[in-house]
């Protein structure tokens, strides 16, 4: 990354001069977002850093901070626990999700810092027209309208949604809904949110941290009995990195303190609607916020 930045409200006495750090991120746009975030704020405290966002696949970029290819990336706690860590139920408490991925994550050489808000999961989402007309605010309202008018319950979700555990079949299990397989519609994501905003289907399934729900002005059902686990977004360390560079977790706490589901949809809108670069659209909030100061 060869940003021309320097410290606004973080890393000033350049913590980091000397370092020189691989930063990692998914290929989705809230992952190249939070990577280049990440790149940003190292460069401000005066590391040099090798930039390897936009890995294919969760277990890609995971791996690069276990075998220490790369030193640092933003990690969803749910993915940690679920894929990686190899549970089967999340923990409901936020917090409590969070220090177990911490306390697990020690003995595979990844060091976990403070969470952020940013809580990227699962919810089914409607036009504001289907919103007026059937009035649900929560999946356990949608289970009442799926039990009183069969009909009205349809669905747009992805082929994983579909036959994961921590998806359709766990939701349906929770809920008490027996959708019939005839009401639900397999498409890739980015048609959903289109799909649902035409009210093709009743209800689409979206990332609450998705640009597309404000653009799109869907409404998103309340989880109300917690089913989906929680995905917060927490930077995660190679071990050996942060025994060399203890400064990291200082420099990245503030902007990670930032994050919530608010700025996330705002920032992956700019990329997913408006068309944006995501380093570009990562170094304005970065200099908007002052954490940085562009040379």
């Amino acid at each position: 990354m060869v940003d021309d930045v320097g410290p606004g409200s973080i890393g000033r006495g350049q913590p980091l001069e000397g370092a020189k750090l691989t930063v990692t991120s998914k290929e989705f746009t809230e992952q190249l977002i939070l990577g280049a975030i990440m790149g940003i704020a190292f460069q401000a405290a005066g590391a040099e850093v090798v930039d390897r966002t936009g890995i294919q696949g969760s277990v890609g970029s995971r791996e690069a901070v276990v075998r220490g290819e790369a030193d640092a990336g933003f990690e969803y706690t749910g993915t940690a626990w679920i894929t990686y860590q190899g549970n089967s139920k999340p923990i409901p408490d936020p917090r409590e999700q969070w220090l177990a991925v911490r306390d697990a994550d020690v003995k595979n050489g990844v060091t976990w810092l403070e969470p952020s808000e940013l809580n990227n999961t699962y919810a089914l989402a409607m036009n504001q027209a289907n919103f007026e007309k059937y009035g649900t605010r929560t999946l356990s309202d949608v289970a009442a309208l799926a039990k009183s008018d069969p009909g009205a319950v349809t669905l747009c979700v992805e082929g994983e949604f579909a036959n994961r555990a921590d998806g359709l079949p766990g939701m349906e299990k929770t809920y008490g809904m027996n959708i019939p397989a005839g009401n639900v519609t397999q498409m890739d994501t980015g048609i959903i949110y289109t799909q649902a905003a035409k009210g093709a289907c009743t209800y689409g399934e979206v990332f609450t941290t998705d640009g597309r729900i404000k653009s799109m002005n869907l409404v998103v059902m309340e989880d109300d009995r917690k089913f989906f686990p929680n995905y917060n977004a927490a930077p995660t360390v190679n071990s050996d990195t942060f025994k060399k560079w203890p400064a990291i977790a200082e420099v990245l706490a503030p902007v990670t303190e930032k994050l919530d589901n608010n700025v996330a949809q705002t920032l992956n809108a700019k990329v997913d609607v408006d068309g944006e670069d995501p380093h570009q659209v990562a170094l304005d909030w970065m200099v908007e916020e002052g954490f940085v100061e562009e040379n």
